[in-house]
């Protein structure tokens, strides 16, 4: 099968996405991550459980490291990754379903509240 079309309507999807709606992308790969954490978890494949918990903490110093600290909004934002990461670690080295469920529902109702943000721009 010719991947290239498939490939390029991909990387053209990217490039012509607002800036609100790659977020977006972002958080749903996060939260992906996230409940892959939790599924994993609970099949007792540790490993895998790890490594879901890792990508979900590079993809948090990712969005840490792409604030704008020029809106007042941003050290807030920063302050709360730097919990999530936290969390993450504590999730990790105990393998912590509770504080896993609590983190994912932080981290979802974080993602409602920029698509509703992208909502109220984008309508104007």
């Amino acid at each position: 099968m010719d991947m290239r079309g498939y490939q390029h309507y991909r990387e053209e999807s990217l490039e012509t996405m607002t800036q609100g709606e790659l977020l977006l992308l972002v958080y749903d790969e996060l939260l992906k991550r996230l409940k892959l954490a939790g599924l994993e978890l609970e099949r007792e494949h540790y490993q895998t459980f790890e490594g879901a918990v890792d990508r979900a903490v590079n993809i948090i110093h990712y969005l840490s490291d792409t604030l704008d600290r020029k809106y007042p909004i941003s050290s807030n934002l920063y302050r709360l990754y730097e919990y999530f990461c936290y969390e993450l670690s504590r999730v990790k080295a105990g393998r912590n379903r509770v504080e896993l469920e609590r983190v994912i529902s932080m981290t979802s109702e974080l993602r409602d509240s920029f698509r509703q943000a992208d909502r109220n721009v984008t309508a104007g």
